[in-house]
């Protein structure tokens, strides 16, 4: 029997035994069978949701609906159960890697030697056994000063004086490996301490599992929802400790882009800061993820332009202890311009969208609070009718990371789909009214969308020489007046020259 038959012999046989019309049976044997075509590239939460679990896909929403995780979290709580149980029956196993939808198959782990029948031990074999005991205890004081040995070399490498983050669990990835050193790469996209498939995110962007990295370590995030991004995948691992990252990469300017989350949970937040170079010059200094990202469940993002690689042609970043231990969540490199930050260009649906011009918008992210819509309208004065066709309502903000150094150009976009005579809210001009304020100035008072444009009508506002907070954000909030605030795209552009 081939080796993938036996994978689909085990797959058959775990199926059954879950159940193929309940939940857990179901995702695996979907997951499976992606697994086998192959089209691994499938697995997306999106997809999952969408043929798997009914959702539809024009309205499906990963923020707000959290039922891929839920039921994957509950298919490897079945796996483990059903493994530890009947364990000894499975020549292979089947697991789910954290924070990856692709079943990986297994060598069952050796099961301990079958006991005496009847209790009793003969003679001789009592005799064997004390006799290798005798030599094992030796074998084991002497392995008991190498461990101790390793575990002093660990810790003077780890140089914090602090343990792992109390919220840590060990996540099971390989040991690290030495930089990669092959061909140069125009662009990296990598997902820190994660060791298991390429994940794709809801913008099209691929990302790999951790690589180019020297020391530290892998834990995953064992608590619940991340505020503040529309790609939680990116928060789940973590590589901690003293470490470094070596990347090869083509000449040319690069946008870095550094992801972060608290290792604390809420209410157990501690200072915790410490210092990022790049290239050997100072990059962050005291940063510390609780004060930045304002919340120990909240995503941050940190954004530098005009990034090269050094005259050897890697990017190096080194991550050191100052008051705690260093911890990053993802990294990328994407092509830039020179002194220029990339227009950064979101709207107000779940997937990205490329416009007449063919320039492409991500799909909503960096948002608090609020709903989306799911109903679509057709939007009138614009070249790209479905490119602003939906909303996110209520009281909300966004903070969108930018490099702190520059001014920007914010544009927002808005169009009224349910006020107006011909539309479900009825009324007019005054129907709904908001303010919008931006790093704490105001942008609009007392808006009304109607009185501007009209219903189903794009109306677009422009607002120049915007400073970035302090800690790198376009601080965007909308409060509601009359009704709810609503946005359906913004773009932030950079005005250095």
């Amino acid at each position: 029997m081939s080796s993938q038959d036996a994978e689909r012999r085990e797959l058959e046989r775990v199926v059954e035994l879950l159940g193929r019309n309940t939940r857990p049976g179901r995702l695996l044997a979907y997951v499976g069978a992606k697994y086998f075509e192959p089209q691994a590239e499938q697995l997306t939460e999106f997809t999952i949701a969408t043929e798997v679990f009914g959702r539809s896909a024009k309205d499906f929403d990963p923020t707000q609906d959290a039922v891929v995780r839920v039921e994957t979290h509950r298919l490897r709580k079945k796996l483990r159960e059903l493994y530890e149980k009947d364990g000894d029956t499975h020549d292979l196993q089947i697991c789910l890697p954290a924070g990856s939808y692709v079943p990986k198959f297994v060598a069952a782990p050796e099961q301990e030697a079958a006991k005496s029948p009847t209790g009793q031990a003969d003679a001789d074999a009592a005799q064997s056994a004390t006799t290798r005991r005798k030599a094992l205890y030796f074998t084991s004081i002497a392995g008991a000063i190498g461990a101790i040995a390793l575990a002093v070399v660990l810790l003077d490498g780890f140089r914090s004086a602090q343990s792992p983050p109390p919220a840590a669990t060990a996540s099971l990835v390989e040991a690290p490996t030495i930089a990669e050193t092959g061909a140069k790469l125009s662009e990296v996209h990598v997902m820190a301490g994660y060791s298991g498939s390429e994940v794709i995110d809801n913008s099209g962007v691929r990302w790999t599992p951790d690589r180019f990295f020297t020391g530290g370590g892998p834990w995953a995030l064992d608590r619940g929802f991340i505020r503040g991004t529309s790609r939680p995948f990116l928060f789940a691992n973590w590589r901690a400790g003293e470490f470094s990252y070596d990347i090869p990469l083509e000449r040319g300017t690069y946008e870095l882009r550094l992801f972060f989350v608290s290792p604390h949970r809420v209410g157990d937040e501690k200072l915790a800061s410490f210092d990022v170079a790049l290239n050997g010059k100072p990059l962050l200094t005291a940063y510390d993820v609780n004060v930045s990202a304002r919340g120990a469940d909240v995503a941050d993002e940190k954004v530098f332009k005009d990034v090269r690689p050094d005259e050897d042609g890697f990017v190096r970043l080194r991550f050191t202890n100052q008051i705690g231990t260093p911890a990053v969540s993802a990294l990328e490199l994407a092509p830039g311009t020179p002194r220029k930050l990339k227009p950064i260009r979101i709207i107000t649906q779940p997937t990205s969208y490329v416009d007449h011009k063919g320039r492409r918008w991500r799909a909503d992210d960096y948002f608090f609070n609020g709903f989306r819509s799911t109903e679509r309208h057709t939007v009138s004065g614009t070249d790209d009718p479905e490119l602003f066709s939906a909303e996110r309502y209520g009281h909300f903000s966004y903070a969108i990371p930018v490099d702190t150094r520059g001014r920007y150009t914010v544009v927002l976009h808005f169009a009224e789909f349910y006020f107006g005579p011909q539309r479900l809210g009825g009324g007019g001009a005054g129907s709904r009214v908001f303010n919008v304020f931006c790093n704490g100035k105001t942008l609009l008072e007392n808006f009304d969308v109607y009185k501007e444009g009209g219903s189903l009508r794009l109306v677009t506002k422009t607002f120049t020489n915007i400073k970035p907070s302090a800690q790198g954000k376009i601080n965007l909030t909308f409060e509601p007046v009359v009704n709810n605030a609503t946005i359906s795209g913004i773009e932030i552009l950079d005005e250095s020259a």
